[in-house]
């Protein structure tokens, strides 16, 4: 970890109050895993004082990029931000996802679900399992599903970016303007109703509380794995503030920002 002045080289707005910034970060391009983020200044100034927690979205050679949806004044500031500024980063923080280990018996689908700007960290983690793939033979054989959800069309996210590395997406929709009128927990279910090999799939998931909690009681009926990141406002970004804590099973308590963001769904007290 370490705080680093980065250079913007791109930010541009990708949908209805989503936008995507891509800074100039050797050091955390070399650091970083799926599924940690970093905390960025959004002003010179201290309004907003705290920094704002963006989850890694791609990890490039010397580069990061961020995803990020603007919905306050921290977040509204970062839009504007532009192209050779600079931008006041800490990171690489917190855990990230771990990847699969060998299947027991037959290939091992993976299965990343999506809510949201949920979609942000999964991009850098199909990407890791696309490059594992290509080094380790029994990811070969491995697919790997993603299924994206959101309120209406212009919300979804990453869909061509996921099919680029070689996904398979499914996509669900609250309003049925885009794929299934449904929720994405029930493109789980269908998914794990007609896929081969069920038993030996892993889970991945990233959006709102309510849909993790039902990813998590999925996972847990068919006895899968399932890692989940949770989406927390985290001010400090290294559990010193204890602004973001999660309820875990045994009445014990961790830090979202230094213990996550993500963790083994089974230890969580949803």
């Amino acid at each position: 970890m370490r705080q680093l002045n980065c250079k913007i080289i791109e930010n541009k707005k990708v949908a209805q109050r989503f936008y995507k910034m891509r800074i100039e970060a050797p050091y955390i391009a070399r650091k970083a895993q799926a599924g940690q983020f970093v905390e960025v200044k959004c002003s010179c100034g201290t309004d907003p004082l705290l920094r704002r927690p963006l989850g890694v979205h791609r990890v490039l050679k010397n580069e990061i990029e961020l995803l990020y949806k603007a919905v306050g004044r921290g977040t509204e500031l970062l839009s504007k931000k532009e192209k050779g500024q600079a931008l006041d980063v800490i990171g690489p923080l917190g855990d990230g996802f771990t990847l699969p280990g060998p299947p027991v018996s037959g290939p091992m689908p993976i299965i990343l679900i999506a809510g949201g700007i949920g979609a942000a960290p999964l991009v850098a983690l199909a990407e890791s399992l696309a490059f594992s793939a290509k080094r380790i033979a029994y990811r070969k054989k491995q697919k790997t599903y993603v299924l994206i959800g959101a309120k209406t069309k212009s919300h979804i996210l990453c869909e061509s970016e996921f099919k680029k590395i070689g996904c398979e997406v499914k996509v669900s929709t609250e309003d049925g303007s885009k794929g299934k009128k449904c929720l994405a927990t029930e493109l789980l279910e269908d998914l794990l109703n007609i896929i081969r090999y069920p038993l030996n799939a892993a889970i991945y998931a990233c959006g709102p509380v309510g849909m993790l909690k039902v990813v998590a009681k999925i996972a847990e009926w068919r006895k899968l794995p399932c890692q989940v990141s949770l989406e927390e406002r985290m001010a400090c970004g290294v559990g010193v503030c204890l602004g973001c804590p999660v309820k875990m099973k045994g009445n014990k308590y961790k830090m979202v920002c230094k213990d996550g963001p993500v963790f083994d769904a089974k230890e969580i007290a949803w």
